[in-house]
C-alpha cells in the first residue's frame, strides 16, 4: 500500500455521526419487525404454505414451524437493544444471523431492501457502533456528553456501502426499455389514477418518461450530490422527495424511510452532534436512572477498534464483493430480464413488469399424463412468483416429481407449458415444453431450456 493509503486507515473522526445512524437503524429494524408482526406476514409467508422456494445451495434453511415466531422475536430483540447500543456487538450479531436467516427461508419473498439490510448488518458487526451514545458506551464513562473519536473509515464505509447501491440501480436504469419505452412505469403509473392530486397525472405519457428519466439520473448523481458540502443539503431534499414518491407510489414498505435516514450519514458532524444532543435532553431521566444502577456494576468494555489487520482485510474482501457480484449476469448468454440468471442481488430495483401462467405436466412410466393444479400446493403469491421464473419453475418441477414419486408414481417426467409477457411485450413461450424438467439439475450454469426471448433490450 502507499504512504496515502496507509495513513487513511489511521485518520479519525467524531463517534456522533455512527451514533446517529447506529440509533436510526436499530429503531427502523425494531419497528420493520413488529409491522410485519402485525399484519400477519410470519404466517402467511413462512408458516401457512406447506413448500418454500429455496435459493441454491441453501435448502436446509427452512421455516421452524411454530419457532419462526421466536426467531422473529430474536430478530426484533436484537434491533431494539442495536438502537439504544446494549451489549451491541452480541446484538449486532443475532440481528445479522436471524434476518438473514429469515431472508433465505423462501426466495418468493425476494427484495433488494431485505439484502440491503442483511449485508449492511453484516458490515456493522466490524463497526464500534456502540462508541457513544450508548447504554454499553455510558455504562462505562457515566456520561453522554464527551464526543470520542473513531476511525474515519468506519462512517466512509457506510457511505460506500450506500453508494454502491446507488450507483448500481442508476446503471441498471440504463436500458432501451426503461428509458426509451418508460417501461415498466407506463404499466404501473397509470393504475395510480385514484391518489389525489396525483392520479390524473399518473395518466400523461410524458409523466412515465419524466419519471423513468429523473429515476435514472437522481440513482446515478446522488452519493456524489451528498458528498460534497456545497450540494448535500440539495441532494438531501432530492433524497427525501424521491424516496416521499416512491413511497406513495408502491407499497415498498419501510425501504424509502431507510434510505432517507441513512442518508444522513453524509452530514458533518455538527449536525449528528445536535441531534444527539436533542436526544440527551429527551432522554435525561432514563440516564439518572441508568447511572444510579450501573454504580452496582463493574463491567468494562472496550472500545478500540481490536483486531484492526483482520478487520481491514474482511471490509475490503466484502467491498470487493459488493463491486464484483451484480456483474456477474455478463457471464450468461440470453437476455437477462428475460433468463434472470444473474438478476437478483444486483440492484435491479422495480426494472420489470413480468407475469407468466405455468401449466405443469406429469407423466409416468406408463404413458399416462395428468395436470397439475398448482394451488394445490402453492399459496396464490408464490404461484405468481414462479410462473415467470425459470429457477422456480425448476425447482417446482423437482418438487412435483419427489411428491409423485413418494406417492408410488414411477418413471415421472415433468413438463411445463410456460408462458411470460414482460415488459408490455405480447405473451410468449418462456419454457422449452419437451424437456423433461425432473432430470435437469439445478446449477450456476446457463438454464439452456429457456427459449429466447427474440427482442433485444440494449444497455448494461
Amino acid at each position: 500500500m502507499t504512504k496515502t493509503t496507509l495513513s487513511y486507515w489511521d485518520k479519525s473522526t467524531s463517534a456522533a455521526p455512527l451514533a446517529v445512524f447506529r440509533i436510526g437503524f436499530g429503531v427502523m429494524m425494531t419497528y420493520s419487525i413488529i409491522r410485519f408482526a402485525l399484519h400477519g406476514w410470519i404466517n402467511s409467508l413462512y408458516i401457512e404454505p406447506t413448500y418454500h422456494f429455496s435459493y441454491y445451495g441453501l435448502d436446509w434453511i427452512q421455516p421452524l414451524g411454530s419457532f419462526t415466531y421466536i426467531l422473529f422475536a430474536v430478530c426484533g430483540l436484537s434491533a431494539f437493544c442495536i438502537a439504544i447500543g446494549y451489549r451491541y456487538r452480541l446484538a449486532i450479531i443475532l440481528f445479522f444471523l436471524s434476518f438473514t436467516y429469515i431472508e433465505l427461508m423462501d426466495k418468493t419473498t425476494y427484495l433488494n431492501h431485505y439484502y440491503f439490510i442483511s449485508i449492511l448488518s453484516f458490515l456493522m458487526i466490524f463497526l464500534p457502533s456502540n462508541r457513544y451514545f450508548s447504554i454499553d458506551y455510558y455504562h462505562t464513562n457515566k456520561s453522554l456528553s464527551a464526543v470520542p473519536s473513531i476511525p474515519r473509515w468506519t462512517i466512509d464505509s457506510i457511505k460506500l456501502l450506500l453508494s454502491i447501491v446507488y450507483v448500481y440501480a442508476g446503471l441498471a436504469k440504463l436500458n432501451s426499455d426503461w428509458l426509451l419505452k418508460a417501461m415498466p412505469l407506463k404499466i404501473w403509473l397509470p393504475s395510480k389514477y385514484d391518489i389525489p392530486f396525483l392520479g390524473d397525472l399518473m395518466q400523461q405519457e410524458w409523466v412515465h418518461y419524466t419519471f423513468s428519466w429523473t429515476g435514472m439520473l437522481y440513482d446515478l448523481l446522488i452519493p456524489f450530490l451528498l458528498v460534497y458540502k456545497k450540494t448535500r443539503i440539495w441532494g438531501f431534499i432530492a433524497v427525501i422527495i424521491f424516496h416521499v414518491m416512491t413511497r406513495v407510489l408502491f407499497p415498498i414498505g419501510m425501504f424509502p424511510f431507510i434510505m432517507i435516514v441513512s442518508a444522513l450519514v453524509f452530514f458533518d458532524n455538527t449536525l449528528h452532534e445536535k441531534i444527539l444532543s436533542y436526544l440527551r435532553n429527551k432522554l435525561e431521566p432514563f440516564t439518572s436512572l441508568w447511572s444510579t444502577l450501573s454504580r452496582k456494576r463493574n463491567r468494562k468494555i472496550p472500545f478500540e477498534i481490536k483486531y484492526q489487520n483482520f478487520i481491514i482485510p474482511v471490509i475490503l474482501l466484502f467491498f470487493s464483493i459488493q463491486l464484483i457480484l451484480p456483474w456477474r449476469y455478463l457471464s450468461y448468454p440470453g437476455e437477462l430480464f428475460w433468463t434472470e440468471e444473474g438478476y437478483r442481488f444486483s440492484w435491479r430495483v422495480m426494472l420489470m413488469e413480468k407475469m407468466g401462467s405455468a401449466q405443469f405436466k406429469i407423466v409416468d412410466a406408463s404413458g399416462q399424463s395428468f395436470y397439475i393444479q398448482n394451488d394445490d400446493f402453492l399459496t396464490s403469491f408464490q404461484e405468481k412468483q414462479m410462473s415467470s421464473q425459470p429457477d422456480f419453475i425448476l425447482e417446482y418441477a423437482h418438487f412435483l416429481g419427489e411428491h409423485y414419486t413418494a406417492q408410488g408414481y414411477k418413471g415421472i417426467e415433468v413438463y411445463v407449458d410456460c408462458y411470460a409477457a414482460l415488459n408490455g411485450r405480447t405473451s410468449r413461450r418462456l419454457i422449452d415444453p419437451n424437456t423433461d424438467l425432473y432430470q435437469i439439475k439445478e446449477s450456476f450454469q446457463h438454464k439452456d431450456w429457456i427459449l429466447p426471448l427474440e427482442d433485444e433490450i440494449k444497455g448494461l
